[in-house]
């Protein structure tokens, strides 16, 4: 059976603050030019692309929960 986990409503509506997507944007818009990430500035966007996404994903189940 599964577990049901409940998740706050603010961490639902939670979304990254201005600088760290602007930051986020210019590393992947550096990556999309050519030019090579150093292994801090990859694992930096690699962690916050999975946050985006972990945030993406606890916002659809939270509509999809409310519905």
């Amino acid at each position: 059976m599964p577990e049901i986990v409940e998740i706050p409503l603010e961490l639902t509506q939670f979304q990254l603050p201005v600088a760290v997507h602007n930051r986020l944007q210019f590393l992947l818009d550096c990556q999309d030019e050519g030019y090579l990430l150093s292994s801090e500035e990859r694992q930096e966007a690699e962690g916050l692309v999975e946050l985006v996404e972990f945030l993406s994903l606890l916002q659809l189940r939270s509509t999809r929960v409310s519905r």
